[in-house]
């Protein structure tokens, strides 16, 4: 069976808007607001949502990338380190977080970019911003801004393709 691209560029484009003009309504503007995106292709989403909504609302929005490799529930190398680059560091006390990924799957990516999060410190509030929804979630984890809810089988894979690592923006199913 071949691959099957379900977003192309201007498809993802839409989505990423999408999520952008929801996040401003849920947060009634830019102000006290920090996009973190999970590494890797979350920090390169993360950085185009910020630009579009400085685009739209003319503030700059701060952009961190977290690494949550430590903090997976599924390794045996916990909590040794943090997971935001010391340069990437904000403070995020009382501040809402929008945690940008580019796949919700079973939850436990999230759950340890929760957990590398509140070892930062206590934000305000903490959203979730997806691109892609495919369900089968092991976790009560849900996306409060989602790009597109694509319903895959167990063994399919979801590869999302961003142009600052592979030359092409688009989502596909894999086989």
């Amino acid at each position: 069976m071949a691959n099957k691209i379900v977003l192309d560029q201007a498809s993802m484009q839409r989505a990423l808007t999408r999520i952008t003009y929801e996040i401003l309504e849920h947060n009634k503007g830019g102000q006290n607001l920090i996009l973190v995106g999970v590494k890797t292709r979350g920090e390169y989403l993360a950085h185009r949502i910020a630009d579009r909504l400085e685009q739209l609302e003319g503030v700059q929005i701060p952009v961190m990338a977290i690494d949550i490799s430590d903090y997976r529930d599924d390794r045996l190398n916990k909590h040794s380190k943090l997971g935001l680059d010391e340069e990437d560091q904000v403070n995020i006390i009382d501040k809402n977080i929008v945690l940008v990924d580019d796949v919700l799957f079973t939850g436990r990516t999230t759950r340890a970019a929760l957990d590398a999060l509140i070892q930062i410190g206590r934000p305000k509030t903490i959203s979730l911003a997806v691109l892609i929804d495919r369900g089968h979630r092991e976790l009560p984890i849900r996306a409060d801004f989602v790009g597109k809810n694509i319903p895959t089988a167990q063994n399919e894979k979801i590869q999302v393709k961003v142009k600052e690592i592979d030359e092409v923006d688009e989502v596909e199913i894999v086989h």
